[in-house]
Parts: structure tokens; C-alpha cells; sequence
């Protein structure tokens, strides 16, 4: 793993970084479109690739021949197997030299001719982070978008905040330099990135239709990005935990309670067995789901004990060029 670059008077003024998982079609004409949208500005800049496609090496032979064709553009790292989007995407910020650092998906949903209103929108207010918010509903398949959106609220609760993150953003270098020092195996972009900074705001961005293949998050792997969220920069589920534990406990002795004063009255016979039942299995359950959830947290620190790589680089093309 490279060292934070830092600019220098050869760095290009926007750095690009796209993760790349199977595409192959799309790569070319992202290069295409994002020199045709930051030409007339006379903005400089590059387009960094992080591979994460594992053992498939088509997208990496395309890469290849778009180093050769535009080398003072075009920069790519080969992972040495499928790390995963938000991992890829750490990688790439270790690469990225530019004054301001963007992101965008492979496959040109996120239009690039919308790079001139995020750099505008970064260079003219005060804020550290903005994000491409989509105006219109997302192109994708109902439980994909159902997907985004259990995502997105979960990261409002966990984040105490309003501000609906996406994959098109644009950051200064300094909020990259600082969300660097995180080397966690479960990574989590916007988590880091709202740890360091509450100086975030939005512009509307367009939504296309996926140019090639389909995406690589599904309804499950999106759920799974969530608990990461919640298990990595939140203690709400072992809270949630905490208070249900005392709800119970707590219904319980009313309960118990409730039985005593009534047997003793003689209002009703206690026959046990039925309520016993119940009463374990609630109880049972409880105790399971909580051992899961400790379980969770217990198992990621131990993964960080052990140092699990959050990336491992195969490749640099381009590497002479780095910070």
C-alpha cells in the first residue's frame, strides 16, 4: 500500500477514480467523455482505474491499451483479487494526485459531462465534499432500487444526517489525505468521509441508463454494505440490543408480577406450562440475536487485530508517476 501522494506542480487539477468490476465496452468512452466535459474549462486532470474484477482480465487488457493510448491521462491499478467497490476505491485515492479528487462508476451511469458542475460546485463554497444527487428516479430494477434506498436512510440514521450520498462526488485533497489513515478492512467511503468532515453539500446530477452489463450490487450485497455500516461506525445495534434486553426484562417482571398477585387471589390458576414455553422462547431468541451482534463486532475486531488487507496491489501502470 503507497503513502498519501501530495501534489505536485506536474499534478493535474482533478483526479477521476473509477473502480472497475468486468467492464470492458464502457472504459473507453468514459476516457472519451471526460476529456470532451473537462476541456473547454482548460482543467486538467487524470483518470485513475482501480481493477477489481479478481481472476476475469478482460477489463484489465482494455486498461492496458488506454495507458498506452493516453498516458498523460490515464492511470490503473490491477488489485490482486476482488476486494470490493469502497476498497477499490481506497486504492485509488492512494494513486490520485490531483488538487481535487472525483469518483464515478464504470459504467456511465454517472454521466462525466457532469464533472464541470461539481468542480464548480467545490471550487465556489466552502465545503469539503459534494455530492451528485440524482434529480430523477434511479435507472435500475425495483429491488436494486429498494437496495439503495434501505442504504441510504440507514446511512441518514447512523450519520445524523440529511445529505443522500452517492458514488458521484467530488472531494479536496484534503479530506483525502485525512480519511487515509483509516486502514479498515470493512470500508465504508461515506462513513469515513462523514467522520472527518460536516462541511457537505449537493448538486443535481443526471442518471443514465447502464451502458454495459448489470450492476454488481445486489439487493443482498447492498444489505451487507449496511450492516458493515452499522457494525463499523455505530453502536446503534448494540444499543438496540441493550434497551430490547431491558424492555424484556422488564415486561417479564410486570408479568411475573401480574401472575403472583393473581395466584394468590385466586383469580386465575397458574398451569405454567404454556407460558414457560413462551416465555423461553422470547427469551431464547433474545439471547441468540444478541450473541450475533456481539458476534459481529467481535469478529471485525479481530480481523483488524490480524490485519486483514484492506487492498493488496497486483499492478501499477503508471507508476513512476506516483507522489
Amino acid at each position: 500500500m503507497s503513502a498519501p501522494p501530495s501534489t505536485t506542480p506536474s499534478a493535474p487539477q482533478l483526479s477521476v477514480v473509477v473502480p472497475v468490476y468486468k467492464s470492458t465496452d464502457t472504459l473507453p468512452e468514459l476516457v472519451r467523455r471526460v476529456g470532451e466535459a473537462l476541456r473547454p474549462g482548460g482543467t486538467t486532470w487524470e483518470v485513475v482505474f482501480v481493477d477489481d474484477s479478481g481472476v476475469d482480465s478482460r477489463s484489465w487488457t482494455v486498461l492496458q491499451e488506454l495507458r498506452r493510448q493516453h498516458p498523460e491521462h490515464v492511470r490503473a491499478i490491477r488489485l490482486m483479487r476482488n476486494f470490493g467497490q469502497h476498497n477499490a476505491l481506497m486504492c485509488g485515492f492512494h494513486h490520485a494526485r490531483g488538487e481535487f479528487v472525483a469518483t464515478m462508476d464504470d459504467d456511465l451511469q454517472n454521466p462525466p459531462e457532469e464533472l464541470p458542475h461539481l468542480l464548480e460546485a467545490i471550487r465556489t463554497r466552502d465545503d469539503d465534499l459534494v455530492y451528485g444527487t440524482i434529480v430523477e428516479k434511479k435507472k435500475h430494477g425495483w429491488f436494486r432500487n429498494l437496495g439503495s434506498w434501505v442504504l441510504i436512510r440507514f446511512g441518514q440514521l447512523v450519520f445524523q444526517s440529511s445529505i443522500k450520498g452517492s458514488s458521484y462526488r467530488i472531494m479536496r485533497r484534503e479530506l483525502v489525505r485525512s480519511i487515509l489513515t483509516y486502514n479498515l478492512n470493512f470500508t465504508f467511503i461515506d462513513g469515513l468521509l462523514a467522520w472527518n468532515t460536516q462541511r457537505v453539500s449537493t448538486v443535481p446530477v443526471r442518471h443514465d441508463e447502464r451502458a454495459e452489463g448489470r450492476s454488481g450490487y445486489s439487493f443482498m450485497k447492498l444489505l451487507t454494505l449496511a450492516i458493515n455500516m452499522f457494525t463499523n461506525f455505530s453502536l446503534i445495534p448494540l444499543q438496540a440490543v441493550s434497551i430490547t434486553g431491558m424492555v424484556a426484562a422488564g415486561l417479564g417482571l410486570l408479568l411475573g408480577l401480574y401472575y403472583l398477585v393473581a395466584g394468590l387471589a385466586g383469580w386465575i390458576s397458574v398451569s405454567g406450562y404454556a407460558s414457560i414455553i413462551v416465555a423461553v422462547l422470547v427469551l431464547g431468541g433474545l439471547q441468540l440475536l444478541s450473541l450475533g451482534v456481539l458476534g459481529e463486532y467481535v469478529g471485525r475486531v479481530h480481523l483488524n487485530i490480524n490485519r486483514k488487507p484492506q487492498f493488496v496491489v497486483r499492478t501499477v501502470l503508471g507508476e513512476g508517476e506516483e507522489g
